[in-house]
């Protein structure tokens, strides 16, 4: 018998075997074909959604020839794709006010344009108001094509019409057929159709054709000084060239000497020499890197994703070759050898893992085309078309196929040094586990640790992540020594569960690759969440909030306004809910009022909160002997220093309110129990009295403030200049005042309340400016337009101040992963128990036989999963946990360099656990795979005769 007819019937075997057993099949072919989709979704996607140079023209310019901008900076130089420019003349200074240049003189002869122009405004929504940016921009014309399509309605034409985008109308209520208004010069328009940005899918904006919106706009503010003159962006132009010419590079170098800016499709394709680009012999071409240096990483994923199908797969070809034993044993008899055995098990493995890698490709394709439109909107653009790579496509497969012998090689060799006897009797014979293996495993996992932690100490993140990967590996080496010493733990417990453990210990073959599968996937998983969590602590601690969390504000930009801001604070009671009090406030000033005479230098007056000097009023971060001391910090000691109140006032500065640089406004107590959250009836008795309440504890010497203004008044601000003629006096008042707790020095944008009434005996100057309320949460996009359109209803002159937080939510990540690894873990306890099962059929026949109640063969199942699942996910805890803290040990190590540098900058790297997310591996999957064995499994079993 040849080779190949040797094979051809073990192929022949094994495609038996996987029908008769379609369930385990269907599990090998799952496990092999899910990363497989994966990743051919994956390499679809990534192929698809990097835009080619001729996409990114189309996107850009539509089906123009060229876009033609003026950068307004004189004659120029370009590279060809027109990514880089500078002057003709670098030396050359730049005017603030170049000339301005007719650029349609700059198209070659014969061409036609249009023009696209932006501006900022303010319009009506079905809610209220909200902000949005219109483009004037005839998006009928054919050249718009590819850089606004149309979706639904018509395209706009004339001065009464407007095209959305989807965005737009989604979060304004409006849709095709409503009205809205332009309210910066009261123009309206109806919306006729709904535009799409293909490279900007999630643009906010309104189109109308040239002419529509600009030049009204400017003729009502020319003839209308209540009407601010439009801000708009330069005007570029999508220029047609002559047929059959387009725009060549001698055109754009034309462009060029009137500082005009050109990307050219026909260049961009096409370029010339280097010989004819005149930039090039002043700067080298830009070098935007290669994905090369995405090799190593690519190269650590492929092998992890293959060793850990290998690892869960190999198992359920050792239930299959384990089930299939008296059929090996024939072959034995009918004089194959151990050669033919091999062949038969390795062809299970070819044949499922052909299945599996081409039923993984096919469903990666048809998923990746039927979630496009979703994947386009997650990325923010259109695909320019379906990239399928057939050389990639190949390579998944293979690899696939390959994954597939790969875990069958082990069940195979296993199975072919079985005896006859042992395969057609169904005994298991003596099975020793490899001594050699753990004491290998325990060198790499303290190689790979070694690698990991010099890789943390000296800043080199490849060589943590190789460290990890090699720790992980000899973990992997370890575990059969760890499920060995599972055996002695379960002296003590019930029946089933202390069989679960010996069964376990007994049979490492089967138990240790499970275990090694679970722990692998749960690493990656902690390593990533735990990142990541770190990575989130870091941001919401850098984070400087505008406002107390809870809280939001109405603000009076003072011109005339704040006599209305009774009618503004009833806007946002009557179109928000308010959960908690409401602190009205207003600023304080000395003299004129900088926020109306602020042109003439030193043509109003100031107010200063002096900051003593010395120990707890200075900090030491800043200024002489900083470096020095800060070299000395450790992230931790540089933290608490931060956090003191003679620091928090040099870097934790909030603006929002209208109290300026020293943060003084005036307040009664509702401020400290509805904004503060100050409640302590001593400081409130305090402001009812008179007596200033400070909240940065710095500020204050011996329980005083000091004071100083300047009493300077405008010649312009005629009635105050009539109360106080004379030059400008400067005032230093020293106040008793009542000093807050430290903590809430970092309240943000007050530091010093004072009572109405000592503003006026400091002869001071107050006006209403605005109201705080205390809110469960920040108003909805609905809430927060109409809110707006009550304010502008209420005269104008207002704004609401909300603060959302950092907006670093990665809860959506962490459940993928969590699922995932949940996923993997019930998979490979799943595999794990069917094979137990298979192993312990004669020690369930005995257990029946003696009387053992049925109960015990469904909590003996249950138990087995469980230890399979608890084992690997505790070791993947703690093994995914290295590569976390290595890779924060370099995030310190760079941030104690750049605090240094200076000692302002925050040095604090938190290492943070997804409690979460590790409950949940640790806790809720386990149980929750011994709970689901234990169900499935059936109470009682048909006795049988034992062989032997």
């Amino acid at each position: 018998m040849s080779v190949f007819t040797g094979w051809r019937a073990a192929l022949r075997i094994a495609g038996r075997d996987a029908m008769r057993a379609k369930g385990r099949s269907a599990l090998v072919v799952a496990m092999i074909a899910v990363p497989v989709l994966g990743v051919t979704a994956l390499d679809v996607t990534f192929r698809s959604m990097t835009q080619t140079t001729a996409e990114k023209l189309t996107s850009q310019m539509g089906s123009a020839d060229a876009l033609f901008a003026d950068q307004q900076m004189g004659p120029l130089e370009q590279m060809p794709d027109g990514e880089m420019f500078q002057q003709t003349d670098p030396d050359a200074p730049v005017s603030q006010a170049p000339p301005p240049v007719d650029v349609t003189t700059t198209f070659p002869k014969g061409s036609r344009a249009i023009s696209i122009q932006s501006v900022p405004a303010s319009v009506t929504t079905e809610y209220g108001i909200a902000n949005t940016d219109i483009y004037e921009f005839r998006t009928s014309d054919g050249m718009a094509r590819g850089k606004t399509d149309l979706v639904r309605g018509s395209y706009p034409h004339g001065t009464g019409e407007m095209a959305a985008t989807e965005l737009f109308l989604e979060e304004t209520g409006l849709s095709v057929g409503s009205t809205t208004t332009v309210r910066n010069y009261g123009a309206k328009f109806k919306i006729t159709g709904v535009i799409e940005q293909p490279n900007d899918l999630k643009s906010r904006a309104l189109f109308a054709d040239p002419g529509a919106v600009i030049a009204p706009w400017k003729a009502k503010a020319d003839h209308d000084k209540k009407v601010l003159p439009p801000n708009t962006t330069p005007k570029e132009w999508l220029v047609k060239g002559p047929d059959g010419v387009g725009v060549t590079w001698p055109d754009v170098m034309k462009a060029n000497k009137s500082g005009i800016l050109v990307t050219s499709r026909q260049v961009a394709l096409d370029p010339p020499p280097d010989s004819e680009v005149p930039l090039l012999k002043k700067v080298e071409r830009p070098n935007w890197g290669s994905s090369g240096d995405w090799s190593p990483a690519l190269l650590t994923v492929v092998s992890m994703a293959v060793l850990e199908i290998v690892l869960l797969a190999g198992p359920a070809f050792a239930v299959g070759a384990r089930r299939s034993r008296r059929q090996l044993g024939l072959l034995g008899t009918c004089g194959g050898d151990r050669r033919h055995v091999r062949a038969v098990v390795l062809g299970g493995g070819l044949v499922l893992g052909g299945v599996g890698a081409v039923t993984g490709v096919v469903l990666g394709v048809g998923l990746t085309v039927a979630f496009r439109p979703m994947l386009e909107n997650w990325a923010g653009h259109r695909f320019g078309s379906l990239v399928m790579p057939p050389t990639e496509l190949l390579l998944i497969a293979a690899i696939g196929l390959v994954t597939g012998l790969l875990a069958a090689f082990a069940p195979a060799v296993v199975a072919s040094r079985q005896s006859i006897l042992e395969s057609l009797t169904g005994r298991r014979g003596v099975r020793r586990s490899s001594r050699v293996l753990p004491v290998v495993g325990a060198c790499v996992l303290a190689l790979g640790c070694a690698a990991a932690v010099y890789g943390a100490t000296s800043g080199d993140e490849t060589l943590v992540a190789g460290g990890s990967v090699v720790a992980e590996l000899g973990m992997l080496g370890c575990i059969p020594v760890v499920v060995g010493l599972l055996g002695r733990l379960g002296r003590r417990l019930p029946l089933s569960p202390r069989m679960a453990l010996r069964d376990a210990a007994r049979n490492r073959g089967r138990t240790a690759p499970a275990v090694a599968a679970v722990m692998a996937a749960v690493a990656g998983s902690v390593a990533i969440a735990t990142y990541m969590s770190s990575k989130v602590a870091e941001y919401e601690y850098e984070y400087t909030p505008s406002l107390a969390q809870g809280t939001i504000a109405v603000m009076s930009n003072g011109d005339g306004s704040a006599e209305r801001l009774p009618l503004a604070r009833a806007a946002v009671e009557r179109n928000m809910t308010v959960s908690g009090g409401r602190a009205d406030f207003k600023r304080v000033w000395a003299g004129s009022d900088c926020n109306v005479y602020y042109e003439e230098e030193n043509g109003c007056g100031t107010l200063q909160l002096v900051k003593p000097t010395g120990e707890g009023h200075t900090c030491p971060l800043k200024g002489k002997g900083a470096q020095e001391l800060a070299a000395r910090l450790s992230a931790d000691e540089h933290k608490e220093q931060m956090n003191t109140p003679a620091c928090l006032g040099e870097h934790m500065l909030s603006h929002a309110f209208p109290t300026g640089e020293d943060q003084i406004l005036v307040a009664d107590a509702n401020m400290l129990s509805t904004y503060v959250k100050l409640d302590d009836p001593a400081a409130a008795d305090a402001l009812a009295a008179g007596t200033p309440v400070l909240l940065n504890p710095a500020y204050a010497k011996d329980g005083e403030v000091t004071l100083t203004a300047v009493h300077k008044y405008n010649d312009r601000d005629k009635e105050n200049r009539k109360q106080h003629p004379g030059k400008a006096r400067t005032t230093t008042d020293r106040l008793k005042v009542y000093v807050a707790p430290a903590k809430y020095a970092a309240t943000p944008g007050v530091r010093l309340i004072l009572p109405q009434k000592t503003a006026d005996r400091l002869g001071l100057h107050t006006q209403p400016a605005g109201s705080v309320y205390a809110v469960s949460q920040p108003p909805s996009n609905a809430e927060q337009q109409r809110i707006d359109g009550a304010l502008e209803q209420a005269g104008g002159g207002f704004w609401l101040q909300t603060d959302s937080g950092p907006g670093q939510d990665e809860n959506t990540l962490l459940l993928v992963l969590t699922l995932f690894a949940g996923v993997v873990t019930l998979g490979a306890a799943a595999i794990t128990t069917g094979l137990a099962k298979a192993d312990a059929e004669a020690d369930l026949t005995t257990l029946s036989a003696i009387g053992a109640p049925p109960g015990v063969r469904r909590t003996l199942t249950g138990f087995q999963c469980l230890v399979v699942a608890l084992t690997g996910v505790v070791l993947g805890t703690i093994t995914g946990l290295v590569p976390a803290v290595a890779l924060r040990l370099v995030d310190l190590r760079e941030a104690l360099a750049a605090m240094r540098a200076d000692p302002m900058e925050s040095a604090y790297t938190p290492i943070v656990l997804p409690w979460s997310t590790l409950a949940v591996l640790v806790v809720g999957v386990p149980l929750l795979a011994g709970a689901l064995a234990a169900a499935i499994t059936r109470s009682r079993q048909t006795l049988a005769r034992r062989a032997g």
